[in-house]
């Protein structure tokens, strides 16, 4: 069993950055791709982020490429996900996943666990 817990969104003006943190429990943690989804009102849920279970491989969806910094401290159980840069339409719901045969996937269906969601909303 995988546990996901994501936290750290809040309320920013636009240009501004926040950092949102996931921390996993349980197995196989270890051995799991980690991503960022996001689902903003009236919208399906969209790949912001994904990094493979040793941190070599990433990717990013485009609309968040050079301003978004997924990381991941295996150590601690951690995953992070640094927004630079940000944007009004960047508001969602942010949600950690994690894909248990996948190295990285911007596929919703391919994650297994997924946290509770942080709301980020950031104004003009």
């Amino acid at each position: 069993q995988v546990q996901l817990v994501d936290s750290g969104g809040g309320l920013v003006q636009a240009g501004g950055s926040l950092r949102l943190s996931c921390a996993a429990s349980g197995r196989p943690f270890s051995s799991s791709a980690m991503g960022w989804f996001r689902q903003a009102p009236g919208k399906e849920r969209e790949f912001v982020a994904s990094i493979s279970w040793n941190g070599g491989s990433t990717e990013y969806a485009d609309s968040v490429k050079d301003r978004f910094i997924i990381s991941r401290l295996s150590d601690k159980n951690m995953v992070y996900l640094q927004m630079n840069s940000l944007k009004p339409e960047d508001t969602a719901v942010y949600y950690c996943a994690a894909a248990i045969v996948y190295r990285t996937s911007r596929i919703a269906s391919h994650y297994n666990y997924w946290g509770q969601g942080t709301q980020v909303t950031v104004s003009s």
